[in-house]
């Protein structure tokens, strides 16, 4: 048998999330982030199906992941968020860079110019997260020598929110009002427009005035939204559908006595004569360590709690109450059944992460298969 779980992708479902994005945004340019594997659905069939449904740009980390699109056939417009260096990327397939320094635009100048040819930019400010990007006072003179540079064309700005997700707004007001600030001077003195975007799922959600020309949602495409439900914010409102549901089965089944122990350490002894489920996935496949006697999978419709540590090629689960349960039943790791759910949210908070790491990790690991239609 093959290792690990099957990640069910519901193409249908990222259609839903962007209509729902674009009912809030009132139908403004969406630059669709497909980094990392589009979150771990899988970048090329989830690029396609935001291409058929006319999303303006495609986003990811790095060229590498420009070029896998691109040798798919892919033609759509894509923004390279912070690799600044891969000229060769750049050129060849036809991407965006997003320009983090002078230094970088003036090699890419250079580049440009021993190619013939010219290329279209966007520059990032640092606006308050710290990472990457033009600072502060000196932002707006930085943007003018790179518009400046031979074989460069500027068309856009971008900033990057730090906490955009919390029910205080002041520093995200903070980081736009900064953001305005450099664009507005920066158009000023170029007298034309720049394409301007700062808004990730977080803002979409609660910071209208954050919109400006294109938003940038990641994990709401995929199904979830990145605020706590905590949050004053929260808009109860809105439906998103999650795309992904990651399943596998039951290994095989033991009767273990009463007072047994079950896994490494001995950190689960049965309180009684229990039915063990063994499951073939561990850690090796994307389901945390920290689920160990932490977590709930789903048997015929039913919770089935995890006991004793998780291991790097085996899950055990006590099906003492659902004694209907066999060998080679369905088990829900990530999703529905029989009108039990289990959400990326619900793993995160055990597991004391976020949704955005519960995605990537069991859908790198998982065996990916795709659905463009809504199951009965």
């Amino acid at each position: 048998m093959n290792r690990g779980a099957v990640a069910e992708i519901h193409l249908f479902a990222l259609a839903h999330n962007l209509d729902v994005i674009r009912n809030i945004t009132g139908n403004r340019r969406v630059i669709s982030v497909v980094k990392a594997d589009a979150y771990g659905h899988g970048s090329i069939e989830v690029s396609k199906k935001l291409v058929k449904e006319e999303t303006s740009f495609l986003a990811v980390a790095y060229s590498g992941e420009a070029v896998q699109l691109r040798n798919s056939g892919i033609s759509a417009p894509v923004i390279v968020l912070f690799d600044s260096w891969a000229f060769d990327d750049f050129f060849d397939y036809d991407l965006i860079p997003v320009l983090h320094d002078v230094s970088a635009a003036s090699a890419l100048s250079e580049f440009a110019e021993k190619r013939g040819s010219s290329i279209s930019v966007h520059v990032k400010i640092d606006t308050g997260m710290g990472r990457l990007g033009l600072l502060g006072e000196h932002a707006v003179v930085e943007i003018m020598k790179i518009s400046s540079m031979k074989g460069i064309h500027l068309t856009g700005l971008m900033s990057h929110f730090s906490d955009a997700d919390l029910s205080d707004r002041s520093y995200a007001m903070l980081q736009l009002e900064r953001f305005r600030g450099i664009r507005d001077e920066a158009v000023r003195k170029l007298n034309r427009n720049l394409f301007s975007h700062i808004a990730n799922s977080s803002a979409i959600l609660t910071f209208e005035d954050a919109y400006l020309d294109a938003v940038r949602p990641g994990i709401m495409l995929y199904g979830y939204s990145p605020l706590d439900k905590s949050n004053q914010q929260y808009p109860d409102n809105i439906k998103l559908l999650p795309a992904m549901r990651v399943k596998t089965s039951v290994l095989a089944v033991r009767n273990i006595p009463a007072a047994y122990p079950v896994s490494y350490a001995r950190t689960f002894h049965t309180k009684r004569q229990s039915r063990i489920g063994l499951l073939p996935v561990g850690y090796a496949d994307g389901f945390n360590r920290l689920f160990s006697n932490n977590a709930d999978v789903l048997v015929r419709g039913k919770r089935a709690p995890v006991v004793g540590r998780v291991c790097m090629d085996l899950t055990m689960v006590d099906l003492t109450e659902i004694a209907e349960a066999r060998e080679g039943d369905e088990v829900i790791l990530l999703g529905e059944q029989g009108g039990e759910s289990i959400t990326a949210q619900e793993l995160a908070d055990r597991a004391k992460t976020i949704p955005y790491e519960i995605l990537t990790s069991l859908g790198k690991y998982s065996r990916r298969i795709y659905f463009d239609v809504p199951s009965c």
